[in-house]
């Protein structure tokens, strides 16, 4: 009889401890992933509570920018409105104006003239001249063209 031992079984053995080893260092390496993650999530609850505390006042404050954005944008639009308007209406005024001072200035003109012709009248009245336009000339035949 032989001893009964040969180079197979202890290959085999040891072929079984190595992978019981390799077992037990996924194992090992497993759990330290476990313990990683669950402090993960518990870190990531807290982060997810403290945004539900959060979410509240910011979708508060986010509706009430809409708000103000909305109410922005409409005054924008009705300022556009009234911009346009006045805009017309000074093209008016100014069309308004050329036309009365079209209409005024030629009767400035003839005021002007008018006092001026009475100033000198009344220097003339005040002064005692009367022949102060010029005396005509004498008729000597001729046929002038009217200039």
């Amino acid at each position: 009889m032989s001893s009964g031992i040969d180079g197979a079984l202890i290959f085999e053995v040891l072929a079984g401890i190595g992978i019981l080893l390799v077992g037990a260092g996924i194992f090992v390496a497993c759990s330290g992933l476990a313990r990683t993650f669950a402090r993960l999530n518990t870190t990531l609850d807290e982060v997810d509570a403290q945004i539900a505390a959060l979410s509240g006042p910011v979708v508060k404050t986010l509706d009430h920018i809409d708000g103000i954005a909305g109410t922005a944008d409409s005054t924008v639009a009705r300022l556009g409105v009234i911009v346009g308007t006045l805009e017309g209406i000074a093209g008016g005024v100014g069309k308004t104006a050329k036309l009365a001072t079209d209409a005024v200035e030629p009767a400035v003109v003839n005021v002007g003239a008018a006092l001026t012709g009475v100033t000198a009248g009344l220097r003339r009245l005040l002064s005692g001249r009367r022949g102060a336009a010029p005396a005509p000339a004498p008729y000597d035949g001729s046929v002038s063209s009217g200039g």
